[in-house]
């Protein structure tokens, strides 16, 4: 069996374990962080209410208390790792420059932060915040994730994405003359959605310019738009055997240098409606890495410039 290069652990994909070993040499944690900013898609600017998958809470906890808990945890578990912070929560660029720059530089001086990840819109990025996080990226290492979901204009209308698909790419363009390097998040099983939709959108995806991707699997969240669309239009939800079908030929069609980020999601066992199978992540990755084997395929096998 040949051994797939971008791996520590014989995974026929470009893990992020092997991406942080190589190019920081220690074990790399992430420290996700709620900075308390909102959405161009919740408060009016560009839609109201957000995507429909979107459950909108905001801790109250300030951004240091946040960071110290989880360093904790962390230092449990891995004594003598690195960090990045991870502004995960809503549009992390959708604020003025002076506010982003109060809140990154904050998490960039905490000890042993060797960099941010930023997730955001590309519909929010300012031409000024553009120029700081060319500045800022530098001096530090910084990654923005773009939320795409799917290239389809049908399902983005009714997910409420608010954004278009030459807006997304614009931003990948303007952040690569940059060198800032962007990982793109992807939804399988939107309503409606089929498999060979699925794969064009990793088709797209691949001809990019984008360094990390990050598969996640549609799961109904209570309290959120689409539990009540559900509910009113009930539409087929992936089974794990699909998912991992799917998810085995997106991995195929992405170059190899792309890093995997995730292949699935880590949903609240409380807040989740269905799929419950998606609770069990170590099973899922696990058979995706059984049925590669089985098939014996690598990511980027078909991928095609």
């Amino acid at each position: 069996m040949k051994q797939f290069e971008y791996t520590l652990d014989n995974k026929r994909y470009h893990t992020l374990n092997y991406y942080y070993k190589n190019k920081f040499n220690c074990k790399i944690a992430k420290i996700s962080l709620d900075a308390h900013f909102t959405c161009p898609n919740i408060d009016g600017k560009v839609g109201y209410g957000g995507c429909i998958y979107c459950k909108h809470t905001n801790t109250k906890t300030d951004l240091l208390k946040q960071f110290e808990e989880q360093k904790r945890i962390i230092d449990n578990k891995w004594p003598n790792s690195k960090y990045i912070g991870y502004f995960q929560s809503n549009t992390n660029t959708y604020a003025p420059l002076r506010v982003l720059k109060e809140k990154y530089e904050f998490i960039l001086n905490m000890p042993n932060i060797i960099g941010l990840s930023i997730s955001t819109r590309p519909d929010a990025i300012e031409d000024d915040v553009l120029d700081y996080l060319e500045e800022l990226n530098k001096k530090t290492y910084i990654t923005i994730e773009l939320g795409l979901q799917t290239i389809h204009e049908k399902t983005s209308k009714l997910i409420n994405r608010c954004h278009s698909l030459d807006c997304f790419t614009d931003m990948v363009s303007k952040l690569r003359q940059r060198k800032i390097d962007i990982v793109v998040h992807i939804i399988n099983g939107l309503p409606n959605e089929t498999k060979d939709m699925m794969l064009e959108t990793v088709k797209y995806i691949s001809k990019l310019d984008i360094q990390g991707i990050k598969i996640h699997m549609l799961h109904i969240v209570k309290g959120t738009p689409l539990e009540t669309y559900y509910k009113k239009h009930p539409f087929h939800i992936l089974t794990k055997e699909e998912y991992i079908d799917i998810v085995c030929e997106q991995l195929t069609l992405l170059p190899k240098e792309v890093v995997i980020h995730r292949l699935t999601g880590d949903p609240i066992k409380e807040d989740l409606i269905t799929p419950s199978w998606v609770l069990k992540k170590v099973s899922v990755l696990n058979d995706i890495d059984k049925e590669m084997v089985k098939r014996n395929i690598y990511q980027g096998d078909k991928y095609n410039k």
